[in-house]
């Protein structure tokens, strides 16, 4: 035991990418999947691993999630991160945080620190105050576009519905040299929701899953209809019966458009440390790092693959 070949899979959200910001994503996921495979090189748990490619995003204000999330209706960051270890199924998640830069490591924090497994709003906030997390004027984590993006929004003609088409939840997971597998995901949610609104990223099994026993799954896309469906729990119900990753990712997320209309996107690694990273809206930024081999994309069938050592040196350049 103990010589399993680790590997990371990232997501920086499903929906539309639009053209000008393609480049930006597509570097924010390699960045964030060689970060997170340089902790499993090194013999890190996928724990780590996760936590690690999924704050390199929530720095990036590509993505959102930490900075650069978007506003809820009165124009505030509020945001939701989930982490969970698939050894004994011990989570930690958060929701409707405000004023800190990493949302996933106080989703850690609440699993390592408390018996619960969902703090949120003011009580996550006092627990982020208790353990020292650097509070952060929330004007830091907003940037142009979503500032923009909400006054669209407030619009009496505006359809919010048409801007949430380019959105992204971050996620991660991965499986380490020891077997283990586990998941983090994080978001600001949708622009222009209604203060309090939570969406599946905070929700076990909706917006992420860990299990060693099957394997783990991230989520992304409309988060009502992911909640529907229970989606990261369901792709891997489908694996434990017999399916390969991407088979169960696209029965689960085939599911989820013809019962209840809602698109979005998986990423999963199973036990045996094959993966997957699948979509259905029109694009999905992802990135995965399996056998030093680097591989991402972000349109359907579009897929780059470069070695890890290529991928790194144009990194430092």
């Amino acid at each position: 035991l103990g010589r399993m070949k680790p590997v990371i899979v990232v997501h920086g959200g499903a929906g539309r990418i639009f053209k000008e910001r393609e480049e930006g994503c597509r570097a924010g996921v390699v960045r964030a999947a060689l970060r997170g495979y340089g902790v499993l090189k090194q013999g890190g748990t996928a724990l780590d691993a996760v936590e690690k490619a999924v704050q390199s995003m929530e720095d990036d204000p590509h993505f959102n999630a930490g900075c650069g999330s978007v506003l809820n209706e009165k124009g505030e960051v509020e945001m939701d991160a989930i982490i969970m270890d698939g050894k004994k199924l011990d989570s930690g998640a958060v929701s409707a945080v405000k004023c800190i830069a990493n949302p996933i490591k106080l989703a850690r924090l609440v699993m390592e620190k408390t018996k619960h497994m969902l703090l949120t709003d003011h009580g996550a906030h006092l627990f982020a105050q208790a353990m020292g997390i650097p509070e952060i004027p929330g004007e830091k984590l907003i940037t142009e576009r979503s500032r923009e993006r909400w006054k669209k929004n407030l619009e009496p003609d505006s359809n919010p519905e048409e801007f949430q088409k380019d959105l992204g939840t971050v996620g991660a997971v991965a499986i380490d040299s020891e077997g283990n597998v586990a998941c983090a995901t994080s978001t600001g949610g949708l622009s222009n929701k209604l203060i309090g609104r939570v969406g599946d990223t905070a929700c076990i099994g909706s917006g992420g899953y860990a299990d060693n026993h099957s394997g783990a799954t991230s989520t992304t896309g409309h988060g009502e209809s992911i909640m529907k469906v229970v989606l990261a729990r369901l792709v891997l119900y489908h694996m434990e019966q017999g399916m390969s990753p991407e088979v169960a990712a696209d029965t689960a997320l085939d599911y989820m458009k013809t019962r209840v209309g809602g698109l979005g996107g998986v990423i999963v690694v199973n036990k045996a440390g094959e993966w997957a990273a699948r979509f259905s809206t029109k694009e999905m930024s992802w990135a995965t790092v399996k056998d030093d081999e680097l591989h991402y994309g972000i349109h359907a069938g579009e897929r780059h693959v470069k070695s890890v050592d290529e991928a790194l040196a144009s990194e430092r350049e």
